[in-house]
């Protein structure tokens, strides 16, 4: 296996001197916006774009064609990882451009019931992603990781082409979550293992931690049930 550090993958050979550095790269941190690869998150933006758009229909559409950075074609668009169009598990879904740009298109969402093993053996998804093509584009991997461009293009069977751009996403540190988006990915996320009563109290604690000791958030979090699941 090739190794994805951030030196291979992104910035390639460098020093750094820790005593001269400041820790204010944190304020750049980024969230997912959607159950998804990090790197795939603009490009399900825009999927949704041209999804609710006037005359797109996922049933109809020929053929998908996605440019991307260097760094989600190697890993997630067929690269260094080889062919994303061959999934069956949610290991594979999640980390296949293909997958979540068919499943965004037909679904409207891309969270954690689109990689349930019957969502992902369908036969609608499993046709569709088949017609999507990703290409690296330097431009746009030029921009990354500032950035996180995507340029999607979608083809008819009529004809007709819809294209959406993004430099970014909700979530990304240009466009960064406040409170009430990241509550409500909390929600979204978790409200099959707790109660709203139980949401509630974690997201009050959270949103204080800083005047809390971290036992407080522990306490309530070894409270929650979360059912075993099969190996």
């Amino acid at each position: 296996m090739k190794a994805k550090g951030f030196k291979e993958t992104i910035a390639g050979p460098f020093e750094i001197n820790w005593l001269n550095e400041a820790l204010e790269r944190v304020r750049l941190t980024i969230l997912k916006k959607h159950n998804a690869e990090v790197h795939a998150q603009s490009a399900i933006d825009a999927a949704f774009d041209i999804r609710g758009r006037p005359g797109f229909s996922a049933q109809a559409v020929r053929a998908i064609s996605l440019n991307t950075f260097k760094v989600a074609y190697q890993i997630i668009g067929g690269g260094e990882e080889g062919d994303k169009r061959l999934v069956r598990t949610k290991e594979e879904a999640d980390h296949s451009l293909p997958y979540m740009l068919a499943v965004a298109l037909i679904d409207g969402e891309v969270q954690p019931e689109q990689y349930a093993p019957e969502r992902i053996a369908a036969k609608d998804v499993q046709s569709l992603l088949r017609r999507v093509t990703v290409t690296p584009v330097d431009a746009l991997t030029s921009r990354f990781p500032q950035l996180m461009p995507a340029e999607l293009e979608i083809e008819l069977e009529d004809g007709m082409i819809f294209r959406a751009t993004r430099d970014d996403y909700h979530g990304f540190h240009t466009n960064p979550f406040d409170w009430a988006a990241a509550r409500a990915k909390f929600d979204r996320v978790s409200r099959a293992f707790t109660s709203a009563a139980e949401r509630k109290a974690i997201a009050d604690v959270i949103a204080t931690l800083d005047e809390r000791p971290v036992t407080d958030l522990t306490t309530l979090l070894a409270r929650v049930h979360v059912p075993r699941t099969s190996a």
